[in-house]
């Protein structure tokens, strides 16, 4: 399988960043945390610029550092693309010229991505001829993302892409991430603080806190953990990989089809077949012992307590597992404290998650 492999420490005065974690080589990693908790240094730690750090960095079977045994290669020689908050284009030049300046500097024969590649998928091609200095900043960041996928890098290091740009200008690049979400073969590390960005874009999550690791898994698994999702508050949900399956027109409703079961929510304007991902908050899921049919909730699952946490004096936050007979995905419910002991709730037991709204991550 696939893997990234990174152990780094680095003590850099009143701030030290000790961490360890495997990723997918594949696909979209997410550090995630609050500002100050070490997500930009440990991306300059990857890509070697950071050089009071040391550890160990591995790639699929190619080891770029491993300090313990005298291997540590500088940054010219790490095959790395990266994207910061800011484009930096070069004004004064077309979006072709910038996107060719990235391509020019891999020799032709190294070269992964074509230019034609990279350009389709960033949704460039009716831009090429247009200044870079007319570009809005939705824009420019495609054209910044196009151009690190032309240095063909094995690693694509992406710090906070969005923060800089209006909402305007996130809708218009949320197209080109999903798109590298769904079409590199390359491991993507993004850098957030939002939750929103890294439920819609990620598969695998790594949750820093304070220069350490506190959570790294499947986006699924870290953010359903309960002591995590405490902190998330209003924003404490699940997200489930779901399959436009139909639409309903008679009542304008799309019906899903994930592993938990169907669920149903307003009219899509998709064809069915396509994967989406929806967001069901905690907020929104009540439990019951037993399934009722008379009910007014049209989305009711089979499920089965996991663990129950105390949120407040009135609240808890229970986990459940979708697949009763199984390891399935997990759903959060946050219900009164007097509703957990009425109905008698504790692990293992078997109830009826009923959610009252779950909506598509846009």
């Amino acid at each position: 399988m696939r893997e990234l492999t990174v152990r780094f420490t680095a003590d850099l005065g009143e701030f030290s960043l000790d961490v360890a974690f495997q990723a997918p080589g594949k696909g979209v990693t997410a550090l995630f945390g609050h500002s100050g908790s070490g997500k930009t240094t440990l991306l300059r730690c990857l890509a070697g610029l950071e050089r009071r750090a040391s550890g160990f960095l591995q790639i699929d079977n190619e080891i770029w550092q491993d300090d313990a045994n005298g291997i540590h290669l500088p940054t010219h020689r790490r095959a790395v693309g990266y994207v910061f908050q800011e484009a930096s284009l070069f004004p004064h030049l077309s979006v072709r010229r910038n996107l060719e300046f990235g391509m020019k500097r891999v020799p032709a024969r190294q070269r992964q991505v074509s230019f034609d590649d990279a350009v389709a998928l960033a949704g460039l091609s009716g831009l090429l001829g247009r200044g870079a200095a007319r570009l809005s900043g939705g824009e420019r960041q495609r054209v910044a993302i196009a151009r690190a996928l032309l240095t063909s890098p094995r690693l694509l290091l992406m710090d906070e892409p969005l923060s800089a740009l209006d909402e305007r200008s996130k809708r218009d690049i949320f197209p080109c991430l999903e798109r590298l979400h769904s079409e590199l073969s390359i491991p993507v590390i993004y850098v957030s603080h939002s939750l929103r960005e890294v439920a819609r874009l990620a598969d695998h999550m790594v949750w820093m806190e304070e220069g350490r690791v506190r959570a790294s898994d499947s986006l699924q698994r870290v953010l359903t953990r309960l002591d995590l999702s405490v902190e998330q508050g209003d924003e404490a949900g699940a997200i489930l990989e779901c399959e436009i399956a139909l639409h309903d027109d008679k009542y304008h409703l799309t019906a899903l089809d994930g592993c938990c079961g169907r669920v149903w929510v307003s009219r899509l304007d998709m064809d069915p077949g396509r994967a989406v991902r929806v967001h069901v908050p905690a907020r929104d899921v009540s439990i019951n012992l037993e399934k009722n049919s008379d009910s007014s909730i049209l989305n009711i699952w089979p499920t089965v307590v996991e663990n129950i946490c105390d949120i407040s004096a009135s609240q808890v936050l229970v986990r459940l597992r979708c697949n009763t007979s199984g390891d399935g995905p997990r759903l959060l419910a946050r219900i009164t404290r007097k509703s957990c002991v009425k109905l008698h709730l504790k692990p293992e037991m078997r109830v009826f998650a009923q959610l009252k709204s779950a909506a598509l991550i846009d």
